[in-house]
């Protein structure tokens, strides 16, 4: 069974940074993809970042210039830099993992605050 355990959220302020991690119990490349979700209160979940087991990077257009996937395949970890921190920007941020058959796995979440 995959596990996902995600870390590195909190409290920051406006304009501040965080950087959140996603540790895996597999090899990261064993996906077709990881992503990062965020789901604020009342909002359906959306993906924020994608990368992709080629390195491909995607993201939200609301995140874009601001936030950055990145992995490192040695600590099986998948990372979410994120700068120019909004209050909007306020969630739980889920790590997503795209298995080639089967069902994606999730994270437990990790709650980012910005506070204005």
């Amino acid at each position: 069974q995959v596990q996902l355990m995600e870390s590195g959220g909190g409290l920051v302020q406006a304009g501040g940074s965080l950087r959140l991690s996603c540790a895996t119990s597999g090899s990261i490349f064993s996906f077709n993809a990881m992503n990062w979700y965020r789901q604020a209160p009342g909002k359906q979940r959306e993906l924020v970042a994608r990368i992709t087991k080629g390195g491909s990077t995607n993201y939200a257009d609301s995140v874009k210039g601001r936030f950055t996937i990145s992995r490192d395949s040695a600590k099986n970890t998948v990372y979410l830099q994120m700068y120019s921190l909004k209050p909007e920007d306020t969630a739980v941020y889920y790590c997503n993992a795209e298995p080639t058959v089967g069902w994606d796995y999730w994270g437990q979440g990790t709650q980012v605050t910005v506070s204005s």
